[in-house]
């Protein structure tokens, strides 16, 4: 502990005693500035306000330590970053210097084209139909992702129905539903939405989906139950 401690202490002093004034000219800001992809729901926002370079990242916006035109230091990572273009596809990177290798390449963190937003971004803008198209492609890639996790979307349709906000709960459960069409959890949740939202209609046709996957739902059951008989 002790000496990870002295080496991350040790890397900002040397950071921050290698700090220059840097002269980024128009152009260069123009190339550089802009969203990188962190992970495939997360981004590194680079921008610039005069001469200076501003990273805003998981909502935290910081000065890094400028180390030379090319390169800068980010104390909340603990890494230095330098851009870089790739030579084949001329696409822009954010590229991690190695400590132990600092003439080595890597392209880790691509620059994502103008106006591009994660799939959280928009559910913050509730943009959800956009949101979901980014979601489909995770899943496309990786089933299992973290990032379409069932129980994280749950999470928020609860929230927004704790705040009454019925229309936004039930349009995140429904993305869902979209993203997990087989398991019972998603449609028991989509059709409470509907059910304290009023519509027990498609609460009645959500609670028989849940049944159908999942025999044990009670509580799903005796809603159908009484539905039926109502309507009978």
């Amino acid at each position: 502990m002790k000496i990870k401690t002295f080496s991350i202490l040790a890397l900002l002093f040397i950071a921050f005693s290698c700090s220059k004034s840097i002269e980024y000219t128009e152009a260069f800001k123009k190339e550089t500035a802009g969203s990188y992809l962190y992970n495939v729901d997360d981004v590194i926002v680079i921008s610039y306000e005069a001469n200076d370079l501003f990273m805003n990242w998981r909502g935290v916006k910081t000065k890094p330590v400028a180390t030379e035109l090319n390169e800068f230091f980010v104390p909340d990572m603990y890494k230095k970053l330098r851009f870089l273009k790739h030579p084949k596809t001329n696409e822009t990177y954010l590229s991690i210097i190695s400590e132990t290798n600092p003439d080595s390449l890597s392209y880790n963190y691509l620059k994502a084209p103008v106006g591009y937003k994660t799939p959280s971004q928009y559910i913050a803008e509730k943009n959800f139909d956009k949101a979901l198209v980014g979601l489909l492609k995770i899943k496309t890639n990786d089933s299992l992702s973290e990032f379409i996790n069932q129980y994280k979307f749950n999470r928020i349709g609860y929230k927004y129905i704790r705040e009454d906000n019925f229309e936004d709960a039930i349009a995140i459960f429904e993305m869902n539903v979209k993203l997990h069409p087989n398991s019972p959890n998603t449609y028991d949740s989509l059709g409470q939405a509907y059910l304290v939202s009023g519509d027990s209609l498609n609460a009645y046709k959500n609670y028989k989906k849940t049944y159908k996957l999942n025999k044990g739902n009670r509580r799903a059951k005796k809603y159908i139950d009484n539905y039926e008989k109502k309507v009978k």
